[in-house]
């Protein structure tokens, strides 16, 4: 787990490319905000009840627990949509049955890899958007 600013919000990555990590802590940087890593599914869980991160960027493919355990555990239906932490949950696979079930599981946004780093920027910036008008939390 490593941690960069202390802003308002925590924000935190979860893959376990190292690379992906790194350049997404590199576009994220600008936000000024607490950002918490998390190598694998278990460790995600682990730090997200440790630290309450408002925000999440979730890989779907994880060791130790799979990316949808993981949103599962922390939003878990459709209705959890929109309460915090908000989930953006970013896959390389291409099938739908994938988004639509992320989506039943209360996911926020959905974006495919490869994507381009200011596109997750802006998703970010409208989930801090949404923290700043006051929302509730999932658990």
């Amino acid at each position: 787990m490593t941690e960069q600013t202390n802003g308002k919000y925590k924000i935190m990555v979860v893959d376990d490319d190292p690379d992906i990590v790194a350049t997404i802590l590199v576009g994220l940087q600008n936000l000024n905000q607490q950002v918490l890593t998390a190598r694998d599914g278990l460790q995600a869980l682990d730090v997200a009840e440790q630290q309450d991160p408002d925000i999440l960027v979730l890989d779907l493919m994880l060791p130790r627990r799979g990316g949808f355990q993981v949103l599962q555990r922390l939003k878990g239906k459709a209705s959890m949509k929109g309460k915090r932490p908000l989930i953006c949950m970013v896959t390389g696979n291409e099938g739908m049955r994938h988004q639509e079930f992320a989506e039943q599981n209360g996911v926020d946004e959905y974006l495919r890899k490869p994507f381009a780093i200011p596109n997750l920027v802006e998703i970010v910036q409208g989930f801090i958007k949404q923290l700043d008008k006051g929302i509730e939390n999932a658990k």
